[in-house]
C-alpha cells in the first residue's frame, strides 16, 4: 500500500449535503474516507453510526477508514464491515482483549488498526505491532474536531517507526487531530504515512486544492 495518503474526516463534512461532500472527495486527490464513530462513553461526544455508514457505503468510491472511539468495539466490528469498512481502528484504551479484536477484524476481511491516545506510550504496542495493519496516533485528545495539534506527536512518530522496524511490521502510521497545511509536510517527513484532515479540508474555500496541497 502506497504512503503519503490523505484521509479527510467526514466528521467535518456538511451532513445536510453529505452525498455532495462524499462525491467531492471522490473527485479529489484524497485517498481514503475517514469515518469517526463516537459513543458518548469512551469520548465525551456522540457522532454517528450505521445510517451514516450506509450513506458512505452508497456513494464513496475509495477506501473507507473507520475509527471507532467506542467502548466494546468488538461488538460492532462485523456490522461496520458489512457497511463497507475497509479498515477498522480500535483504541488500545478501549479493548480489554486487543489481540482478539484485531484478529476478529482481519478474519472478517478488513484491515485492523490500533489507536493510541496522546498520553498512552508507544511501548504499549510492543506485543501487537507485528499483527496490525496501521497505528493511529491521536495528535489531539479524541472526541471533538478543531483542536490544537499536540507537538509531542513528532516524538511518538519516531518511536512508532522504530517499533515497526524492529518487529518487521508492515503497519502504516496514521495521524489524526489538528492536521493542516502548516504541519502536513513535517508529519510526512517525520515518518507518517496517512494524515487525517477534517477542518483543514471542509472549512477551506477550495477543498480540492487543499487536499492537493496536503499531499505535497
Amino acid at each position: 500500500m502506497k504512503t503519503k495518503l490523505i484521509s479527510p474526516s467526514l466528521l467535518s463534512a456538511d451532513f445536510g449535503n453529505l452525498q455532495r461532500d462524499i462525491e467531492m472527495l471522490n473527485q479529489s486527490q484524497a485517498d481514503w474516507f475517514h469515518v469517526d464513530v463516537m459513543d458518548g462513553r469512551f469520548v465525551p461526544n456522540i457522532s454517528f453510526g450505521f445510517p451514516i455508514m450506509k450513506t458512505v457505503q452508497q456513494y464513496a468510491e475509495k477506501f473507507v477508514d473507520v475509527h471507532l472511539m467506542i467502548v466494546e468495539p468488538e461488538k460492532y466490528v462485523e456490522e461496520f464491515i458489512k457497511y463497507g469498512a475497509d479498515l477498522i481502528s480500535v483504541h488500545y484504551e478501549a479493548c480489554v482483549h486487543l489481540n482478539r479484536t484485531v484478529n476478529l477484524i482481519q478474519e472478517k476481511g478488513a484491515k485492523a488498526g490500533v489507536v493510541l491516545n496522546p498520553a498512552t506510550p508507544v511501548l504499549m504496542l510492543e506485543d501487537i505491532i507485528a499483527d496490525v495493519d496501521l497505528v493511529l496516533l491521536m495528535s489531539v485528545n479524541p472526541g471533538f474536531g478543531g483542536q490544537k495539534f499536540i507537538e509531542n506527536t513528532y516524538k511518538k512518530i519516531a518511536e512508532t517507526k522504530d517499533l515497526i522496524l524492529s518487529n518487521n511490521s508492515t503497519a502504516l502510521i496514521q495521524i489524526d487531530g489538528g492536521v493542516n497545511l502548516d504541519n502536513a509536510a513535517k508529519l510526512f517527513e517525520a515518518g507518517a504515512d496517512v494524515l487525517v484532515a477534517g477542518n483543514a479540508v471542509f472549512s477551506s474555500d477550495n477543498p480540492l486544492a487543499t487536499i492537493e496541497l496536503l499531499k505535497l
